[in-house]
């Protein structure tokens, strides 16, 4: 890591700061060890694993004694169903997902840009979106028959989340690189952004890496609260 690097955040939650430094290549201990930090909104919770590191962002009703003792520690113990069950009580418990990292592209002349979309407000994808994060904007194509939706939001540890979905018909054919390019350009340049997929969902994989966006971890949201709809 260099101190003149461009990747910036206006997120100052202490996991912002660690997905920053990991970003410019400061990469954490591979030492089977973890850490602990403040959750970073009131309804949700995270366990973060890096290669031989793991970070929890989870509550202090729970002590490190406690949490030593269900098993936790940085080489996959922080992922047993036995964590997250104790610490999700009777909440609920989101699908363990990898972790990807990237940057804000910024306006570029030429490319045509994202609108907002009301009318895409309501699917599954902008439903979820508005679980875990807030600020959750929703973006599509300028043709009102367009299908293809991205959420721009406040997610994991405060900083820009990004989601997408591309129309069934699109795929296949390159159109997802493009759109979730087109959503790094409505971030400004050089902010840091966070992604989500399945493991399973190849296709959501691939789109992430070609876009330019780097697979870094695994993260598994969940919150000991009762289900949150907005």
């Amino acid at each position: 890591m260099t101190t003149d690097s461009p990747i910036w955040t206006p997120a100052r939650h202490p996991l912002a700061r660690f997905l920053r430094e990991l970003a410019t290549g400061n990469r954490p201990p591979t030492d089977g060890g973890w850490l602990r930090v403040t959750p970073w909104a009131p309804h949700v919770q995270g366990i973060l694993s890096f290669p031989g590191h793991a970070v929890l962002a989870v509550s202090y009703d729970h002590t490190e004694v406690e949490l030593s003792d269900l098993g936790v520690d940085g080489c996959g113990g922080a992922h047993h169903p036995r964590v997250v069950t104790a610490l999700a009580k009777d909440g609920w418990i989101d699908s363990l997902d990898l972790l990807f990292l990237g940057a804000g592209l910024g306006e570029q002349p030429g490319t045509e840009p994202l609108v907002t979309r009301h009318d895409l407000a309501r699917i599954p994808l902008v439903e979820h979106a508005r679980r875990v994060c807030s600020e959750v904007q929703v973006f599509g194509r300028p043709d009102p028959g367009s299908e293809d939706v991205v959420v721009l939001s406040r997610g994991i540890g405060g900083l820009r989340e990004l989601f997408f979905h591309l129309a069934p018909q699109r795929r296949g054919h390159g159109h997802g690189v493009e759109l979730v390019r087109a959503a790094l350009r409505a971030v400004p340049e050089n902010e840091l952004v966070v992604a989500c997929s399945a493991p399973a969902n190849r296709p959501a994989v691939l789109t992430l890496e070609r876009a330019g966006l780097a697979p870094v971890g695994s993260v598994q949201l969940f919150s000991d609260r009762p289900e949150r709809r907005s």
